[in-house]
């Protein structure tokens, strides 16, 4: 999906947008992301050139492993970002977009991470691990 994307955070500080294609989304339930955001991630992503973000100076970087960090807003905590170091793309919580988003969830990865109190109730394909 190539159309411009626009999204925030719950208290407006942080704003963005995606100009190019945007990857299907993809539901994590690794302890990690649930540790972070109460539940699992779901999330899209995009070329780090194709993002522009207003309020950049508001995004607070969590590093997370050797190798990952997490963007959140420090006003607000609304949880934006994803970005691993190796990777020229950023991965983006589908959560903040603006509505209509376009997206679909088709994945869900780390399953056997997942918490005990809820079930996976879609078609969406599931992977133990990575997908």
């Amino acid at each position: 999906m190539s159309k411009q994307h626009s999204g925030s955070c719950l208290c407006g500080e942080v704003s963005y947008t995606v100009d190019g294609p945007l990857r299907e989304v993809l539901a994590c339930h690794c302890t990690q992301c649930r540790k972070q955001s109460g539940h699992y991630f779901a999330a899209t992503n995009a070329a780090d050139d194709n993002i522009t973000v207003k309020g950049a100076e508001h995004v607070k970087w969590f590093r997370a492993s050797d190798t990952a960090k997490r963007g959140f807003c420090s006003q607000c905590g609304s949880t934006l970002f994803w970005k691993h170091d190796d990777h020229g793309y950023t991965s983006i919580l589908a959560g903040s977009f603006d509505k209509p988003s376009g997206l679909k969830l088709t994945k869900h990865i780390f399953v056997a991470d997942k918490g005990d109190y809820y079930e996976i109730g879609d078609d969406a394909e599931q992977f133990e691990a990575g997908s």
